[in-house]
């Protein structure tokens, strides 16, 4: 039986507010059988809890703090979350952290605080990072190599860059690039690109409800479409779907331990 693993979705966002648990059924009936809830803020926690004591041995989530959503006392937020990341052992993972100087790259500073601050969790409890970097790749290797010895793994969620930036990332020998819908886009470099990165080095994630993949595009996204992202890659490397599926799971598997409990 084919099983994926959805490493990154945000099915407790409001997106879903009116058909979750369809959306839930959706995803298991495609063969989606894990999925990985990403933290974006404190309001973030409470509901993913929810939804993993609701879906346990199916929803798991993470804590984290999105650096576009970091509030203008994000210090005390990111301590009070810290307690509950050591209060609870439910967490698989510190996410979705990282740096985004997309929308807004005045605040470089308190990201890159934040950023440091979390991945010091990831070196407290061993826990793999999930981490999200938009126009900030410089800073983030920089920030990334001054860790290298201290044995981090993860994912680079969403990866849409270079293939020198990705040969980089994934000189971190603990991580995986995230590959979701975006590789299915028409102007996308991620197909070409992918054929020199190893099957071994890739997870499978949706980035639900964004960047749903074709021929879903513009639609909201679902754990579900993660077929089509398997479909696209199982062209890209000249196997069939069950091998991009028992490979990716594989992968997820070994960078998320607490899945397999």
């Amino acid at each position: 039986m084919i099983e994926f693993v959805d490493t990154h979705t945000h099915l407790f966002e409001p997106e879903f507010h009116d058909d979750r648990d369809s959306v839930l059924r959706h995803a298991v009936d495609a063969g989606v059988r894990t999925l990985c809830l990403p933290c974006i803020n404190e309001e973030s926690v409470d509901r993913i809890l929810g939804m993993c004591d609701r879906k346990p041995g199916i929803c798991y989530g993470m804590l984290g703090l999105h650096p576009t959503e970091l509030p203008a006392d994000y210090s005390a937020a990111l301590d009070r979350m810290h307690e509950r990341l050591l209060a609870d052992d439910r967490f698989i993972a510190i996410g979705e952290v990282g740096l985004d100087f997309y929308w807004d790259d005045t605040r470089k500073v308190e990201q890159l605080d934040a950023f440091r601050r979390q991945i010091e969790w990831a070196v407290e409890t061993g826990l793999p990072l999930a981490i999200h970097s938009r126009n900030a790749f410089e800073e983030l290797y920089a920030t990334m190599e001054s860790y290298r010895s201290k044995g981090l793994t993860g994912v680079f969620h969403c990866f849409s860059g270079t293939l020198d930036e990705a040969r980089k990332l994934l000189s971190f020998e603990g991580f995986c690039l995230g590959i979701g819908g975006v590789v299915t886009y028409k102007k996308s470099s991620l197909p070409e690109l992918l054929r020199c990165i190893p099957i071994e080095r890739v997870v499978l994630e949706t980035d639900s409800p964004y960047l749903a993949p074709v021929p879903h595009r513009g639609q909201r996204n679902e754990s579900a479409y993660i077929l089509h992202v398997a479909e696209k890659l199982a062209m890209v490397y000249g196997v069939d779907v069950g091998r991009i599926a028992e490979v990716t799971t594989k992968n997820a598997y070994r960078l998320f331990p607490k899945l397999n409990k």
